[in-house]
């Protein structure tokens, strides 16, 4: 049996809802592609691929994870994982 997940849609004016996103993407704008003319799509979408994967998975700190980057704390998960 496969199960089917429905994708959340929350009334109009839920901030909530796409909050992870929006704090990403208004990052992502401010230290990144602000101020910055591309010359080509392509080096736009090179440029952000080397902000997510340089930067912002492997260095950036959160809070909510315990001020640990995103792939340090993927790492930490799967090591419990396999400590278990």
């Amino acid at each position: 049996m496969v199960e089917c997940r429905q994708q959340s849609m929350s009334r109009r004016g839920n901030c909530h809802d796409n909050a992870v996103a929006e704090s990403f993407f208004q990052l992502l704008k401010r230290e990144r592609i602000r101020r910055k003319t591309y010359e080509t799509r392509e080096h736009a979408k090179r440029d952000v691929f080397d902000y997510i994967e340089m930067f912002y998975n492997p260095k950036r700190r959160h809070s909510f994870s315990n001020q640990l980057s995103p792939a340090n704390y993927e790492k930490q998960y799967f090591q419990s994982l396999s400590s278990v």
